[in-house]
């Protein structure tokens, strides 16, 4: 079973990762980063590393990889100033899925053990 910081988080990544690519749509049209190649390469790679970012959800490092992810998607507002925006937003949702899928996890964790303690006395 997947817990639900897991879900809350790859919904966030997965959910930035098509608005990213999308942006890089739109900062290639709009000549905020020169060239449709260069733009879609950014946003791709980005994009990637974002659902790839999802497979490291369930190791020990997987939130932490998750920030720094944050920080690439700000860092793209040096070139797309629109993605202070995007990305500022993003953050908040990354901080509130971790802090409390983990909130949650650790009830349901807690819960668990005892339910399971009580019946083992009864």
């Amino acid at each position: 079973q997947d817990g639900v910081m897991r879900v809350l988080g790859s919904t966030v990544l997965v959910l930035e990762a098509i608005v990213v690519f999308l942006a890089a749509l739109v900062a290639a049209g709009t000549g905020a980063v020169d060239g449709m190649g260069r733009s879609l390469l950014i946003g791709g790679l980005l994009a990637l590393a974002l659902i790839a970012g999802v497979g490291t959800l369930g190791r020990p490092f997987g939130v932490t990889v998750g920030w720094v992810l944050q920080g690439f998607i700000l860092a793209w507002g040096l070139w797309v100033p629109s993605m202070w925006i995007v990305g500022g937003i993003f953050v908040v949702l990354w901080f509130f899925a971790v802090r409390n899928g983990s909130r949650i996890d650790a009830l349901r964790a807690e819960r668990a053990a005892e339910s399971d303690g009580t019946g083992a006395d009864n």
